[in-house]
C-alpha cells in the first residue's frame, strides 16, 4: 500500500505540473491588452525647470476599457494616480508625470514604474518602462584657463582661450563670460575642454579688456550646477605699456608694445612710421616740440598713446 500511495502522489504531481505548464503556455499565446509602451525619457528631474522636468507615458489599448493609471515606487506602493478609472476607446493614450506625488510634493530620488489597471479585462499590468527621478545637481570641481591673455584676430597665434574643467559626474557644460552664456560644449563628460574665441552676441568679437569666465554643468536629468568660481582672462589685440609719453625733442624713447602678432605697424605723427616686432619699440622723437599721436596697429586693431615732445634744455 505505501508503494501505491507514493506512486499515486508522484503521478498527481506530474499531472499538476503539466497542467500548470499548459496554462502558462496558453497565457503566452494570449495577446496583451496593452501594446506599444513607450517613455519619451527614462531619466528626469522634476526641479530643473527645463524640458526634462517630466516624462510622457505612452501606450496603446487593443480594446475600449476603463483605465486607471498609477505610478508606483520600487516597493510597489502607489505614489500618484494619473488617470482615475476613465473610459478610453481603443488606441493610443498619452499622459505626463511631473515627478510629484498625490500631494504635489516632489518624490524621492529613485526608480518608478507606470501601472495600468483595466476594469473590463480585470487585469493590472505594470509597464516595463522604468522612470528614474534625479534631483541632485552636478558639481564643477575645478576650472583652469590657458592662456590668461589672447588675441582672437585670426592670425593663428593665441586666437582662443581653452577652459579645462573637471566635474563630479558626466554632464554637458556652458561657458559663461561675465555671467552671460557664450559657448555650449558638446557631449557629456566628467572632464574636458571648452574653447572661447572671444565672440560676443552674433559671434562678434568682444572689445579688448578683462573678462571673467565660469562653467555651469547640466547633468542628463537636466539639473544645473552652481557656476564655478570665475577665472579672469584678457582679450588683447595690441596695446601700449603707456598712454602718455614725455620726451625731449630729438631724443630717443622706448615704449613696450604688447601683441601676439608676429609684427605690427607704427606711426608717430604724420611723417614717421614703420614695421616692428613685439617688445620695446624705440623711436627718435621729432625735433619740433608739440603733441603727437603714436599709433600701433595689427589686423585692423589699434592702440594709441599721446607723445608730448618738449623743448631741449638749454646748455
Amino acid at each position: 500500500m505505501p508503494r501505491i500511495a507514493s506512486a499515486l502522489l508522484v503521478a498527481g504531481l506530474l499531472v499538476a505540473t503539466a497542467a500548470a505548464f499548459a496554462i502558462t503556455e496558453r497565457l503566452k499565446l494570449v495577446r496583451s491588452p496593452i501594446t506599444r509602451t513607450h517613455l519619451d525619457r527614462g531619466l528626469f528631474s522634476p526641479v530643473c525647470g527645463c524640458e526634462t522636468s517630466g516624462v510622457e507615458i505612452e501606450f496603446r489599448l487593443r480594446k475600449p476599457d476603463r483605465v486607471t493609471l498609477t505610478v508606483v515606487d520600487g516597493a510597489g506602493a502607489v505614489v500618484r494616480t494619473l488617470i482615475p478609472r476613465r473610459r478610453f476607446p481603443a488606441g493610443p493614450i498619452t499622459v505626463r508625470w511631473d515627478g510629484r506625488d498625490q500631494s504635489g510634493s516632489v518624490v524621492r530620488e529613485g526608480t518608478y514604474k507606470p501601472r495600468v489597471h483595466l476594469a473590463n479585462e480585470r487585469r493590472t499590468i505594470e509597464l516595463p518602462n522604468p522612470m528614474r527621478v534625479d534631483t541632485t545637481p552636478p558639481h564643477v570641481l575645478s576650472v583652469a584657463v590657458r592662456p590668461s591673455a589672447f588675441s582672437p584676430d585670426g592670425d593663428g597665434r593665441r586666437d582662443k582661450a581653452a577652459v579645462r574643467y573637471v566635474l563630479s559626474e558626466k554632464s554637458s557644460v556652458r561657458l559663461l563670460v561675465d555671467d552671460t552664456p557664450r559657448v555650449t560644449g558638446r557631449g557629456r563628460r566628467r572632464e574636458g575642454k571648452i574653447e572661447w574665441h572671444g565672440g560676443g552676441d552674433n559671434s562678434r568679437g568682444l572689445a579688448p579688456g578683462r573678462y571673467e569666465l565660469a562653467v555651469v554643468a547640466t547633468d542628463k536629468a537636466g539639473n544645473d550646477s552652481a557656476a564655478s568660481r570665475p577665472v579672469g582672462v584678457t582679450i588683447r589685440y595690441i596695446g601700449l605699456a603707456r598712454d602718455l609719453i614725455r620726451v625731449r625733442a630729438g631724443r630717443r624713447f622706448s615704449v613696450r608694445v604688447r601683441t601676439d602678432a608676429a609684427s605690427f605697424t607704427w606711426r608717430l605723427g604724420r611723417r614717421l612710421g614703420g614695421r616692428a616686432i613685439p617688445g620695446p619699440l624705440v623711436i627718435r622723437a621729432p625735433k619740433r616740440p608739440g603733441r603727437y599721436a603714436l599709433v600701433v596697429e595689427e589686423s585692423g586693431r589699434r592702440a594709441r598713446a599721446d607723445v608730448r615732445v618738449e623743448r631741449r634744455r638749454a646748455r
